[in-house]
């Protein structure tokens, strides 16, 4: 009785409990999916890329064409004074436009940055290093505008593009995605979400911008070393 029993119980099929199909998604932050919150501060990137990367590389083309940069070339100006002449202007310009994209982004949208103002600024400046680096390289080896724009669009485009503004960078190829670590533009879009969306401080933020500061010293760098100046 007991063995027929038990061998029952051996052979009877095992009941599993119903598994569901789809995982449980616990949302810590921007529980609204609310895609404005997450698309408005990364396009403060394209803000500061048009003002700090396009408009000096296209006024330092334009002298050249001009003939006017030649008469710049064999005053005693130094040649840090003339490129910081150059971008300054544009840099508190980019400030300035950020500022006003904060309060359009509050006044429209009612979306503030949860994290600390000031870190949003200092990551706008960081990538405006960069930017402006990055255009005054091109100046420096363009002769004319429509070679400088189209140089610049291509290297642009491609920044953007494989940044993650716009799809997530876990879901390119393998190959794509090893080009994010030399990416300044997926550092910025990754740290101002970080301050806007989930609050993040400096701390949140740090290796974004180390990363930042270290691209941005790099080329500018090599800008001032590539611009040439007659003694």
């Amino acid at each position: 009785m007991g063995s027929a029993y038990l061998s029952q119980i051996i052979t009877a099929p095992i009941q599993y409990a119903a598994i569901p199909s789809q995982p449980a998604v616990l949302t810590l932050y921007n529980k609204g999916q609310n895609y404005k919150l997450y698309m408005i501060p990364a396009l403060f990137a394209i803000v500061i890329m048009l003002m700090t990367g396009f408009l000096p590389t296209l006024n330092i083309v334009g002298e050249k064409e001009a003939g006017t940069i030649e008469q710049i070339n064999v005053t005693p100006v130094s040649k840090w004074s003339f490129i910081l002449a150059k971008l300054i202007p544009y840099w508190l310009i980019a400030l300035f436009v950020i500022t006003v994209c904060l309060l359009l982004a509050l006044l429209i949208y009612g979306l503030t940055p949860a994290g600390p103002v000031w870190l949003i600024y200092v990551l706008a400046m960081l990538l405006a290093l960069f930017f402006s680096s990055l255009g005054l390289i091109i100046s420096n080896y363009s002769d004319t505008m429509q070679q400088a724009m189209f140089v610049m669009w291509f290297f642009v485009v491609s920044l953007m593009l494989l940044s993650g503004l716009f799809t997530p960078t876990r879901s390119m190829p393998q190959w794509a995605y090893l080009t994010t670590y030399v990416n300044p533009m997926h550092y910025f879009i990754d740290a101002i979400r970080t301050v806007f969306v989930r609050g993040g401080t400096f701390l949140h933020v740090a290796h974004q911008v180390f990363a930042l500061l270290a691209i941005g010293l790099f080329m500018a760098a090599w800008a001032v070393q590539s611009y040439k100046k007659n003694s």
